[in-house]
């Protein structure tokens, strides 16, 4: 059986959901587990420390 989150705010089981972000006018995208309700987005650890640490590193020239 898989893991399921729940919103703390409002109770709802998350969604799987492309998200959009946008970092120093740069977009990009993910499927992120997703509030159906109040639309909060749940980001790992992974992703966090891993692709969004480099994309940044790679628009900021580190």
């Amino acid at each position: 059986m898989a893991n399921k989150w729940i919103c703390r705010k409002c109770g709802e089981e998350l969604q799987t959901k492309k998200t959009l972000f946008e970092y120093l006018e740069h977009n990009f995208s993910e499927d992120l587990p997703r509030c159906p309700k109040c639309g909060k987005v749940f980001i790992s650890s992974e992703l966090a420390l891993g692709r969004m640490t480099d994309v940044e590193e790679m628009l900021e020239g580190k």
